[in-house]
């Protein structure tokens, strides 16, 4: 019952990222179909049409332009403020497009005339300075129409004035941000229609995301590499197959799926300028899979399974709950962010979306290596060394992987909180690669430490007989030999054979003395 509830508890968010999902967003492709409006900001006020990192255009191909496109623009003021003018009168309304490189952003507005105004005040315009009604602009040295500024007027008594389709060309790399702003309190109400197109020289792909998309298509690779050394090995071992490889095989499949699939998405996006919805979806999905089965993976490695115990046991239905939460929390996070714009909602609502994975991760962490403990304190007991050393190993590669996952996450905050306007953007596509990374560095050493062997019961979980069959050793010398040899056989690594050959040799030692 208590499954169901918890389940029940996030069916509404699901069916809220699935309408996101549907909806779609298209990250060059900026739409303002939901009639966006304008919020004050000093003596001005402004909507924010979008920001990205644009690469200047290649000025020897005509088919490597970078640019920002406006399409079907349309601005609405209210009735009241179009009934306050005259039916011939011309201008009776002023909006502006702004587009500026993020490194001149102090040229936008009145500081430089020492003045906090954003648009142009009757006093700065005596000092011809700027214009009444316009927005403050100090123009580039090395390039007088940047930052970009261009005009809509509504006219008469019209309620709707429409932006004139163009191409603002890219010739400088940089982070662009596009603002649309009017100075007239009377406009007040205004919204917002139409789309705006953002391009680079290699694709529709903005310049954050332009180098995951190689990134994406080298771990492709990387996990084809693994994908075929693992089944070499897997083949040529089949005979000797565990359970636990089938497990390895899943998560590598994933894997390659996974960056197969990002690659394309990004691919297509790149050509077209829009993300492909069923491509993106299959997308994020194995990336929730991947990660489920990836943490779940290493946690029944750590809890001995196959080399400790047979079986999970009475803890199977709780690991299978964490999975199941963790799939759907890790889901509905992969879908808004790359379905959704996660920068659009507000804080709460941010942290309702990050902190059941963070929450989660934290879990498994703890489980993991609290159950390492345990298995490593069970291998000591049973004295079985070989088996000691393989956990060891592996304890230490996670706790490596850990330490190194909290130093991360500091750099990542380092990094956010100290570019808040994204202007180290072309170093940003380093984070979230570094995460795909480490994940196939783990599976990588649980594939060298757990690779298939033509013996595999060295690894593999067994009876503690040892003892028993000693003792019925000492009844009879020929079984002794018999029974402790068959022990030997089952053991493979050479420390287990030198212990049962020491006590062998003791026994039949003794036996010899007794009988003389």
């Amino acid at each position: 019952m208590q499954r169901r509830r918890g389940l029940a508890a996030f069916a509404p968010a699901l069916a809220v990222l699935l309408a996101l999902a549907a909806r779609g967003a298209d990250a060059s492709v900026h739409e303002y179909s939901g009639g966006g409006t304008f919020a004050p900001r000093a003596n001005s006020f402004f909507f924010h049409g979008g920001s990205e990192g644009l690469y200047a255009s290649d000025p020897s191909s005509n088919s490597s332009a970078s640019f920002i496109r406006f399409d079907s623009v349309t601005f609405r003021r209210t009735k009241e403020s179009a009934a306050r003018h005259e039916e011939m009168q011309q201008n009776t309304g002023l909006v502006e497009a702004i587009i500026v490189e993020i490194q001149d952003r102090s040229k936008i507005g009145g500081s430089y005339l020492h003045s906090d105004a954003i648009c142009c005040t009757p006093e700065l315009d005596k000092e011809k300075s700027c214009k009444v009604g316009e927005v403050i602009i100090q123009p580039h040295p090395d390039n007088p129409d940047w930052p970009k500024r261009i005009q809509t007027f509504f006219n008469g008594r019209d309620e709707e004035a429409n932006m004139v389709t163009q191409v603002v060309s890219i010739n400088r790399t940089g982070m662009y941000y596009l603002y649309f702003m009017f100075c007239d309190p009377q406009l007040k109400g205004l919204k917002i229609t139409g789309r705006t197109v953002w391009r680079n020289p290699q694709g529709y792909l903005p310049g954050k995301m332009a180098p995951m998309m190689t990134f994406y298509g080298f771990m492709s690779l990387a996990y084809l590499v693994l994908g075929l050394l693992w089944f070499l090995q897997f083949v040529r071992c089949w005979k000797d197959i565990l359970q636990l490889h089938y497990h390895i095989t899943a998560v590598i499949a994933l894997g390659m799926c996974e960056m197969a699939f990002w690659y394309f998405e990004y691919a297509n996006f790149n050509s077209t300028g829009n993300r492909p919805m069923a491509i993106t979806l299959w997308a994020v999905t194995f990336t929730a899979v991947k990660k489920t089965i990836s943490r779940l993976l290493l946690l029944v490695v750590s809890m001995g399974y196959g080399v400790v115990r047979p079986t999970l046991g009475g803890v199977t239905s709780k690991v299978g709950a964490l999975g199941v939460v963790y799939f759907i929390a890790s889901e509905g996070l992969e879908l808004v962010e790359n379905l959704g714009n996660i920068n659009d909602f507000s804080g709460k609502t941010r942290l309702f979306l990050v902190l059941p994975v963070a929450i989660l991760d934290a879990t498994f962490i703890i489980w993991i290596f609290s159950s390492l403990s345990r298995t490593l304190e069970k291998l000591q007991l049973r004295r079985s060394m070989a088996k000691l050393e393989l956990y060891r190993k592996f304890t230490n590669s996670l706790a490596l992987s850990v330490l190194i996952s909290i130093a991360w996450i500091g750099y990542e905050l380092y990094f956010n909180a100290t570019d808040p306007l994204s202007e180290l953007w072309q170093r940003a596509w380093i984070i979230p690669a570094f995460w795909n990374l480490l994940s196939y560095a783990l599976l990588a050493i649980i594939c060298i430490l757990w690779s298939p062997s033509r013996n595999p019961t060295g690894f593999a979980y067994s009876e503690d007989t040892a003892d028993e069959a000693d003792e019925e050793g000492l009844s009879l010398v020929g079984s002794a030999v018999k029974g402790t040899g068959d022990i030997v056989n089952m053991h493979v690594f050479p420390e287990d054979k030198l212990k049962y050959r020491f006590r062998l040799d003791s026994r039949l030692a003794f036996t010899s003395e007794a009988c003389v």
